[in-house]
């Protein structure tokens, strides 16, 4: 019999009040139960609400009681998300403390506790988008050589595979669905094509070339798979020959990080911003590498390759026929 899963711990604050502190807890208990966030979610959850039922006590110079906090302002909920930027808490960490808070609001209203609707006019906070460090030139290029591998406890061919998967993303910048989505049929023989064309997002095809040592990995892999590959069927398949998980080359890209001294920023995504990156530093034309990405918009390109504006007004008064 599957064991029950614990009750949320009552909450004990000396600047709220029972009846605040009593829907906390129902809260938790409810987020656990029925919507079964992991653990560390509702801890994040109710450290936020607590730091915001502490701002409010001394914002307000009383203890918080459930009807007081049902009737919070827009400007009430400014000057905590103020106060903790004070603090020097970053936007992602803001976007979670809202999202707290408008969980908690939205179990009270639902509870016939109260509506807390200046919730609902706070605009979350901007999150400046991350992207994966580009990989080392020679780091990557380690990366695609099965040979690194050689003392895993794994079937060559395995190996064979991962390297191939591995160089496709490096060498032709694809996302990994892409490339474990490839069919047989779309990969030619070295010497027989030097183009593939992908299915990207949007269910959107394009041309990206492909280099002929890539292509010779790939040969090599299907050399030794055990598996049969029939031309409709994915060229890239797993231990068993099902579909390949995008996981496994994760897992895999793991594994050797540690043998290349590598950080753990080192991902299969990582290795697509590598190409793009790496075509840049060595004068690539961005609009180019744009439509080898697969982007719609040039804007898109920019922020993922991290180029600054100078480069793209370089870009446009070289291209531009009126410039």
């Amino acid at each position: 019999m599957a064991k029950p899963a614990p009750i949320a711990p009552q909450i004990d604050l000396a600047c709220a009040a029972d009846d605040i502190a009593l829907q906390m807890t129902r809260w938790l208990s409810h987020l656990r139960a029925e919507r079964r966030l992991s653990p560390k979610t509702l801890e994040a959850y109710a450290r936020d609400v607590r730091q915001c039922l502490m701002f409010l006590s001394k914002h307000w110079g009383a203890q918080v009681a459930l009807s007081r906090f049902a009737a919070l302002e827009a400007s009430d909920i400014r000057a905590f998300m103020a106060s903790r930027r004070a603090d020097a808490i970053g936007g992602r960490s803001l976007m979670r403390a809202l999202a707290g808070l408008r969980s908690f609001g939205r179990f009270l209203e639902r509870e016939g506790k109260g509506k807390v609707g200046a919730l609902s006019a706070i605009r979350a906070p901007k999150v400046g988008k991350s992207l994966p460090k580009p990989i080392q030139m020679a780091a990557a290029k380690r990366f695609t050589e099965a040979g690194e591998r050689a003392g895993e406890n794994r079937e060559p061919w395995i190996w064979a595979r991962d390297a191939a998967v591995m160089a496709l993303l490096y060498g032709s910048g694809l996302r990994i669905s892409e490339a474990l989505g490839l069919k047989r049929r779309e990969v030619p023989l070295p010497g027989a094509g030097d183009v593939l064309i992908v299915t990207g997002k949007g269910n959107k095809t394009r041309m990206v070339p492909v280099l002929q040592n890539v292509l010779a990995l790939i040969q090599a892999y299907v050399a030794m798979c055990p598996h049969p590959l029939p031309a409709e069927g994915p060229v890239f398949v797993g231990a068993r020959g099902g579909p390949l998980s995008p996981r496994i080359i994760q897992l895999a890209m793991e594994r050797l990080r540690g043998a290349l001294g590598v950080p753990d920023s080192a991902t299969p995504h990582a290795l697509r911003h590598s190409f793009a990156t790496h075509l840049l530093t060595r004068g690539g034309d961005l609009r180019a590498i744009q439509e080898l990405l697969g982007h719609a918009s040039l804007s898109t390109t920019q922020i993922y390759t991290g180029i600054d504006t100078e480069r793209l007004f370089e870009v446009y008064k070289t291209a531009h026929p009126r410039a």
